[in-house]
């Protein structure tokens, strides 16, 4: 993937973020979000990130094929070492290294950041997402039973961390 670059994401990315997004949402793979994202909204909630927060994307012969994001895990103060993330990859290029140069660079800003921690939910049943965080060193702290429903089904979340220090 020499041609794979990973850069913070731009206003003008809002909408292949939003079509990945859209993706992971119809796939039933990746999240619990069931409302589609549409470009203004995306291009929005780039507008409204923070420092600490921040989004990258990852583009391949001039295309945006993947994106990741670290997210507030609690509006409490105590949390403020605590990062939640996402990562999303385009249904094509799922399989060819996207998610793991993803999550590299988000665990990297993490370090960056002074984040003590990163923390993730997941279906157990996401094989790729799965051995991913494992390659990465993150470990299964539990799961939540019946955590959401998806198309009149009960799904379960597993949750998984990784210290940064």
């Amino acid at each position: 993937m020499s041609e794979l670059t990973v850069r913070p994401a731009r206003p003008t990315d809002g909408e292949a973020i939003a079509t990945i997004y859209n993706q992971g949402i119809e796939d039933r793979v990746a999240t619990l979000e069931t409302d589609l994202r549409t470009p203004d909204e995306r291009r929005q909630w780039l507008a409204s990130r923070r420092r600490r927060h921040p989004v990258i994307v990852a583009e391949a012969r001039g295309h945006v094929v993947g994106w990741g994001s670290l997210n507030p895990f609690n509006p409490r103060k105590a949390y403020d070492y605590v990062a939640d993330f996402s990562i999303y990859v385009e249904r094509g290029w799922r399989g060819k290294g996207i998610g793991s140069r993803l999550l590299t660079r988000l665990v990297e800003l993490g370090g960056d950041l002074g984040y003590h921690k990163l923390v993730l939910s997941a279906f157990p049943t996401n094989t790729g997402g799965m051995a991913l965080y494992q390659k990465l060193g993150f470990r299964t702290v539990g799961i939540y039973r019946e955590q959401g429903k998806l198309d009149g089904q009960w799904v379960d979340t597993i949750i998984m961390e990784k210290l940064l220090e």
